[in-house]
């Protein structure tokens, strides 16, 4: 997938999430999530903690050749494990304490996906970076993972806010195609889902009953386990 494509993707994404959480009341901040132990406000302090590793790593030294995909930035190793997680569930809390009232913290966010679309415009298309956990990928690659997060967190926040998801068709399609790979992208579409229902049920947000089992196992459908 093309850097400019899947920058426009975040961006788009990005945007729709500011559009979200601008305005929120206190309260709302505060509800649960269906990832445990964020609230609301945790979790969008997760979103700005996997944005803002990239100013850091577009300063430093590029490797010079990409060995990691997209895909493969997903395999399951010590980047899943239980002490990696506390790290992270610590970080996103950290981050979200950072500002004093919500509404800092939607402008906190917003400032922090414009500075990365920015800095990610000037980058040349072939760009690699070294990602924290010592990947040489293409930044487009990187990019994608990053519409992932916002993309799937997204429905995560709107499940919680209890609103409709404001999935941008952008992103929807480019995570997609990262799950399913694009020759699958036909078997999908004759699924008859919406991109948020799927990818709620790509990402075992939601199980899969008998029916759409069987439906997928009939078209042949295998999708990218996310960790």
């Amino acid at each position: 997938m093309n850097q400019g494509r899947v920058l426009e993707a975040f961006r788009r994404e990005s945007g729709a999430l500011t559009d979200a959480v601008s305005g929120l009341s206190e309260a709302e901040w505060s509800l649960p999530t269906r990832c445990t132990p964020w609230t609301v406000r945790d979790l969008l302090g997760h979103v700005c903690v996997v944005i803002d590793w990239l100013p850091g790593m577009l300063d430093a030294p590029a490797p010079c050749e990409a060995r990691i995909s997209a895909a493969d930035y997903y395999r399951p190793d010590d980047r899943f494990s239980p002490q990696a997680n506390s790290a992270r569930i610590a970080l996103a809390q950290d981050r979200a304490a950072e500002p004093t009232d919500g509404a800092a913290f939607a402008e906190d966010f917003t400032a922090t996906w414009r500075r990365v679309d920015r800095l990610c415009q000037v980058q040349p298309a072939n760009r690699t970076v070294w990602t924290r956990h010592g990947d040489a990928m293409f930044l487009s690659d990187f990019l994608l993972t990053r519409v992932v997060e916002v993309a799937v967190h997204g429905l995560d926040l709107a499940d919680a806010l209890g609103r409709e998801p404001w999935l941008t068709s952008s992103a929807g399609d480019a995570v997609l195609e990262l799950l399913l790979g694009a020759e699958q992208m036909a078997a999908a579409d004759a699924l008859g889902w919406s991109q948020p229902h799927f990818l709620r049920k790509a990402t075992g947000r939601e199980p899969l009953d008998e029916s759409e089992t069987a439906q997928i196992e009939r078209l042949g459908i295998r999708w990218l386990a996310l960790g």
